[in-house]
């Protein structure tokens, strides 16, 4: 149904409301200068980082020599397949077990960074500046820190992945459990209910679908950091995948690159499908 304003009752209404309308003058500038600083910003980084059409184009005459001689995919011999096969489920295992510890660290730092759960700010904010500085260093960063603790091979794996992924599965948790709706949680407390029952059977409830979705996302996304992460000795099919191609063994490389998108096509359809079982949805 479409509402249609008569000439009268659209002059009043910009008469009452013609300062929202219209926008004060302040918040046009505040809109200007930050589209000007962004459109500054690409043309810096258009100017510094000598961004050429031509050399992307002249490039793929490069790119088809490659393909060209990573055809066919051909791991060497049965025994090298096998190991390369071993390599990809252990990149599957950093990926799995780094994500599920971090998730469950996560949880309770989740409720600490949530404002409607706790509503002191010297805890609050401590909780997030903590999350904020664990999710700000990327994984591979992590990967060369935990290399150097406790030595090459996937533990440092997946100490890495659960230590990157701690901060941002805290920040996810917090406003998923911020953005919960409070009258299960009056509820539970209109009944005599106490704080810890509100947010067991008021709360906890009502984020568990959402939390467990964005774990399960996360696993799929893992196992492609976990790839990369095996280059600098943290385990997994990386390391091969880069000896391969310092070695130039291209056709490894292929086979290699293969195993990794059937791995990454599987966890994503059964991600999928448990992501859309665990909200109630049915899968396409």
């Amino acid at each position: 149904m479409t509402l249609v304003l008569s000439d009268t009752d659209r002059a009043a209404l910009v008469a009452r409301h013609g300062a929202v309308l219209r926008g004060s003058p302040g918040r046009r500038a505040a809109t200007l200068a930050v589209i000007a600083a962004l459109a500054g910003l690409f043309a810096y980084g258009v100017a510094s980082l000598e961004v050429s059409l031509w050399r992307v184009l002249s490039g793929f005459g490069n790119l088809g020599r490659f393909v060209v001689l990573m055809l066919p995919p051909d791991p060497g011999s049965l025994a090298r397949a096998m190991i390369f096969v071993k390599a990809l489920f252990e990149t599957i295992a950093i990926a799995f077990l780094g994500t599920v510890m971090a998730a469950i660290l996560a949880f309770p730092l989740g409720f600490l960074a949530a404002r409607n759960v706790v509503a002191n700010r010297i805890v609050h904010m401590l909780a997030r500046r903590s999350l904020d500085t664990l999710r700000g260093v990327d994984a591979l960063i992590w990967a060369l820190i935990w290399v150097n603790v406790v030595g090459l091979g996937p533990f440092a794996g997946m100490l890495a992945i659960m230590t990157a992924d701690l901060g941002a599965f805290g920040k996810l948790f917090s406003e998923a459990i911020e953005a919960s709706d409070r009258k299960p949680v009056q509820g539970v407390t209109s009944v005599g209910g106490g704080r810890l029952h509100a947010i067991r059977f008021g709360l906890i409830p009502q984020v568990l679908p959402v939390l467990a979705s964005q774990v399960l996302y996360f696993i799929e996304s893992n196992t492609r950091s976990s790839t990369i992460i095996g280059i600098v000795g943290a385990g997994g099919i990386g390391l091969y995948l880069a000896e391969t191609i310092r070695t130039l063994e291209w056709q490894q490389v292929s086979f290699l690159i293969l195993l990794i998108l059937a791995a990454v096509s599987t966890i994503d359809f059964l991600s999928t499908r448990l992501r859309f079982a665990i909200i109630g949805q049915r899968g396409g």
